[in-house]
């Protein structure tokens, strides 16, 4: 049999004797356990060794007011949820504190014992669908990142077994093909032509082929493979679009981390291709630069300019961009330039003990 969950504790913060007994007589009838002090001094020393799931905070103590003493809370690191008592009149002040993060108040009037378990109940029950929800949204990013990191791993298997595989299996099929046609030609075959179109095919597709694999795992695990790989993403789009595409980087930008190279890669990839087939631009600079602090990747284009910076409003495509910054713990820009065209920046904190940029 399961073991029954111990009781709340709600610490009462007033510095009425007999209130404070009425309080905690109330809210032990509704299975809570409570402690009580009367001021804010008393109040910090019990949560300095003691755990409150719930504060009932009076506003005005004989030593601090209620505001004062939620900062002090924060200041050592105790942030307790709390809910207001104040008195008939500052109502407008309790509202105030909500705004500070209060959960609810209670106002000393002739109704208010009456009332404390169920403002304290709906301030709890409120305070556990908060922590659900922030329970599940971190689930959800956890499950998020694990996907793009299975992916990732993926792309990179199929990547290296297009190239070491598949790959130099093609090689030496067109090698073989090309040694047949050489003997057919010196023979005078007939089936020379058919085999110098075979040979022509099999290293179209070796090229083809090698290609998907540098598009399927394109970062080098080496310092400067993230330099070799914008490079290359340069000159295919250059090549496939027929646009001015360029990569400028400073003589030697290097990135120890693979996993926050490629990250930075497919930022770089998605950015580019938003340039060409939504912006329409004819011109792209892909920039990365390093200082002490930072490194930063940057994608320019001439285009049309994005609609909406809002990554809220966004397509898939930018906001996995938003994502994979997110992981690395880098900084993601999207802007519409006066001039025309899009800005993209990612900034990647260096960590304290990398070498220094060149």
């Amino acid at each position: 049999m399961a073991a029954s969950p111990a009781p709340l504790t709600i610490l009462v913060v007033d510095d009425d004797p007999g209130l404070t007994r009425l309080i905690e007589r109330a809210l032990r009838r509704d299975g809570f356990h409570t402690a009580a002090v009367g001021s804010g001094q008393e109040a910090t020393q019990w949560l300095r060794q003691h755990r409150a799931d719930l504060l009932l905070l009076d506003l005005k103590l004989p030593d601090m007011e209620g505001p004062a003493l939620i900062e002090s809370m924060l200041s050592m690191g105790r942030s307790v949820p709390f809910i207001i008592i104040t008195g008939q009149g500052d109502e407008r002040v309790a509202v105030d504190m909500m705004k500070r993060g209060a959960l609810d108040y209670l106002v000393k009037d002739v109704n208010f014992i009456e009332f404390v378990p169920t403002v304290v109940r709906r301030a709890l029950s409120q305070l556990d669908q908060k922590q659900r929800l922030a329970a599940s949204e971190a689930d959800r990013q956890r499950l998020e990142q694990e996907i793009l990191q299975i992916s990732e791993r993926e792309q990179q298997r199929i990547g290296r077994d297009l190239h070491d595989d598949l790959g130099q299996q093609l090689a030496g099929l067109s090698i073989m093909a090309t040694m047949l046609g050489r003997s057919l030609a010196s023979r005078a075959a007939p089936e020379v032509a058919a085999a110098t179109q075979i040979s022509e095919i099999l290293k179209k597709t070796v090229a083809m082929t090698r290609s998907l694999a540098r598009g399927l795992h394109p970062v080098a695990a080496e310092p400067d493979g993230l330099m070799s790989a914008l490079h290359d993403l340069a000159a295919r789009t250059t090549s496939l679009f027929q646009i001015d595409c360029q990569f400028e980087s400073a003589p030697s930008v290097q990135l120890d981390d693979n996993t926050a190279a490629t990250h930075l890669y497919r930022i770089a990839q998605e950015a580019v291709s938003n340039a060409v087939k939504h912006g329409h631009a004819q011109h792209v600079r892909i920039s990365l630069s390093a200082t002490a602090e930072a490194l930063t990747l940057a994608v320019k284009d001439d285009g049309c300019g994005i609609s909406t910076p809002d990554p809220h409003q966004q397509g898939m495509g930018l906001r996995i961009m938003h994502y994979r910054a997110g992981m690395i713990g880098a900084a993601l820009r999207i802007e519409k330039q006066p001039s025309g065209g899009t800005r993209v920046s990612c900034t990647l904190p260096r960590p304290p003990d990398s070498p220094p940029a060149a």
